[in-house]
């Protein structure tokens, strides 16, 4: 069918490309010994429903459905119908299907304002007691309610529960060591108390990569040992060469992993098929709780193609007009390619402003085990000079068109708290000055070649390792390599897959790392400062530091660097209050500690995102901001309200 409207149906089912067959599920589930007593065998079996068995649209939407005012947004109201095919690099990367949809309890807005999405209301007292409200006859996509039982069932029986969760609850649901009282008020209400200030509770429900903390209770109760008999689950799991029930309900729950067709979701779009395929399909939630201002439940899109391609040809398949809508893969190296497809093929390239403390950021790490190393990168004065050893005007017109702006990694003018000295402090062209710092650090020794001596007698290379999936990274060094040659340091690139780098990081192998900068360059004083303070292992500048944190000392190592601990208390004290002018001195206290101190040694910022969608697909921006926290990449612009401004299936190639 060509579309849904207000009491349409879907425009795929059982028969859908790429869609398991049913026949297939009843094979996988006769191979699952004694399925017919247990209600696995109808989980297994469960296909979205077809058209006939679908009630009106007015008996699917919520009692008090969201209704979106596009005016409101200087966007049209749409038609529905159609499709969007885009492409991924992996079949792993359809998983991000939840961060462009962004569907959230509690979401951002494109003013990063926190809004009420799946939920009708939510209360905080002083950000201790959060109390939320659902929507009235709110349905899973399969028709089933949507209720307080799904929080309850999530908290009881996975969060908490062992044997699921061996780790416990996600950390952010901890405050001073202690999880919130949980509260079942009514089946619409549900309510979690702290004893002190969870200032972040609210941002990590609303972030790129939802953390689910309600699951569809009524699915997966049928492969939980509270509920069903556990001797048959650990038999069906061994089928499946699992260890046992926990390992079997894990696997069908896969809220972000979206390799489970049947389970129930709140988000636009459902996976209907799973791997190996070179093309998944997600087809509309008739159940889903957004509406436009005329009525007409939203997306406006049927269904969601997500093509598996190989990265390096995203661009090029692109321009051959294969993407009716492509971001995530693309860069900015890629935007004269996109344009020359532009007229042939009938697509437009948006050109977004990224929100990214650095396009090419450089970590000291200050936890490497190598002696000689850890004290030269925790020596200010070295860290200085080699910000100072580098021409970032030359960096700006090679990598970004002489569009970016330059200088260290810290937040973008965009941001409520950008201060300009953020930005430029020790950040200056002064190769003078380098030299200066690293003679007096005690580096004033050279070898025939120029080099400067270590105090043990090595030559001072710098081995500088990054994942290399960036050429633009790489570019980048060649030219760094140049500037500190300058100055007598030497820097080696040694590119490697990125497990293989974080792993070497977390161990202290690694003496220096190349990536992005900031993740959240668009922050508000309400927004977590965490990235800015050694207090999680996957920053390159002190994973040791961050891994003591995280393991409660278990692991790492304590920071011993009283600036660096400066930020772990700072953090300390955003995360204890809901004060939004504390909030905001802290921001301004760390970030100016960060420019000081040149922990990460940024470069140049402002890369621009080629984000290519068909001329017909209307309701996307012309221009926004592009990051991954906290605009969840093209997230908080919902493309549930993206449509076809001619007929579907013409527009949709």
């Amino acid at each position: 069918m060509p579309g849904w409207g207000r009491a349409g149906a879907p425009g795929a089912g059982a028969g859908s490309p790429g869609r398991r067959p049913a026949a297939a599920w009843r094979r996988a589930a006769a191979r699952w010994p004694a399925v017919a007593r247990l209600p696995l065998a109808a989980l297994l079996l469960a296909g979205p429903l077809a058209a006939a068995e679908l009630p009106p649209a007015s008996e699917r939407l919520p009692r008090e459905p969201l209704v979106v005012d596009l005016a409101a947004q200087g966007r049209q109201v749409g038609r529905p119908g159609g499709e969007i095919a885009t492409l991924v690099g992996r079949a792993r990367d359809i998983r991000y299907i939840s961060t462009y949809s962004y569907t959230r309890l509690v979401g951002y807005d494109a003013q990063l304002t926190l809004r009420p999405d799946l939920l009708a209301r939510f209360e905080s007292e002083g950000d201790k007691v959060f109390t939320f409200t659902l929507r009235e006859g709110h349905r899973w996509s399969d028709g089933q309610p949507f209720t307080a039982e799904d929080f309850r069932y999530w908290w009881e029986d996975v969060a908490t529960n062992k044997d699921l969760s061996p780790a416990g609850p996600p950390e952010f649901m901890m405050v001073d060591g202690r999880l919130p009282r949980f509260e079942v008020l009514d089946p619409a209400r549900v309510r979690f108390t702290w004893d002190a200030p969870n200032p972040r509770f609210l941002p990590e429900l609303a972030s790129p990569r939802d953390p689910f903390i309600y699951r569809p209770a009524h699915y997966l109760k049928r492969v939980h040992a509270r509920y069903a008999a556990k001797a048959d689950l650990d038999a069906a799991a061994k089928q499946q060469k699992l260890k046992g029930w926990a390992a079997l309900h894990n696997r069908l729950d896969a809220m972000f992993e979206q390799s489970n067709p049947d389970l129930p979701t709140l988000q636009p779009w459902r996976v209907t098929n799973i791997a190996p395929a070179t093309r998944f399909v997600f087809v509309r939630n008739p159940y889903y709780h957004r509406v436009d201002a005329q009525g007409q439940q939203l997306p406006y899109v049927d269904r969601v193609h997500m093509d598996v391609a190989a990265s390096g040809l995203l661009a090029a398949k692109a321009n051959a007009g294969e993407a009716d809508l492509l971001f995530r893969g693309l860069n900015m190296e890629d935007i004269p390619i996109l344009r020359e497809g532009e007229r042939a093929k009938g697509y437009r390239t948006h050109l977004w402003p990224t929100a990214r403390g650095s396009e090419l950021a450089l970590y000291p790490n200050l936890t490497a085990t190598d002696p000689a190393w850890r004290k030269l990168n925790r020596d200010v004065r070295f860290r200085r000079a080699l910000s100072l050893a580098i021409d970032r005007r030359t960096l700006n017109n090679a990598l970004l068109f002489g569009l970016g702006t330059e200088g260290n990694d810290t937040v973008v003018e965009g941001s409520p708290l950008y201060r300009p000295e953020y930005r430029t402090l020790h950040a200056a062209y002064d190769p003078a000055e380098a030299s200066r710092l690293l003679d007096a650090i005690g580096l004033d020794q050279r070898n025939g070649a120029g080099i400067r001596l270590m105090p043990d007698g090595r030559e001072l290379e710098i081995v500088v390792e990054t994942d290399g999936e960036s050429s633009m990274l790489t570019d980048g060094l060649t030219l760094v390599a140049e500037f500190w040659r300058e100055v007598g340091v030497k820097l080696f690139v040694k590119p490697q897959d990125r497990t293989v780098l974080r792993n070497r990081a977390y161990a202290g192998a690694t003496v220096m790392v190349a990536a992005q900068g900031l993740d959240l360059a668009m922050p508000t004083a309400e927004m977590p400062p965490d990235e800015l303070a050694p207090v999680h292992q996957d920053t390159y500048a002190w994973p040791k530091w961050g891994q003591y944190v995280e393991t409660k000392g278990r692991e790492g190592e304590p920071c011993d660097v009283p600036e660096a601990r400066a930020l772990i208390d700072l953090n300390g004290q955003w995360m204890a209050t809901g004060d939004a002018e504390v909030q905001a001195r802290v921001w301004a206290e760390m970030l100016k500690n960060r420019a000081e101190n040149q922990w990460v040694i940024g470069t140049v910022s402002g890369a621009l995102q080629p984000v290519v969608a068909r001329n017909r697909l209307l309701n996307v921006p012309d221009r926004a901001t592009y990051s991954w926290k906290p605009t969840a990449l093209i997230g908080v612009y919902r493309m549930d309200e993206f449509f076809w401004g001619s007929n579907p299936k013409e527009a949709a190639r």
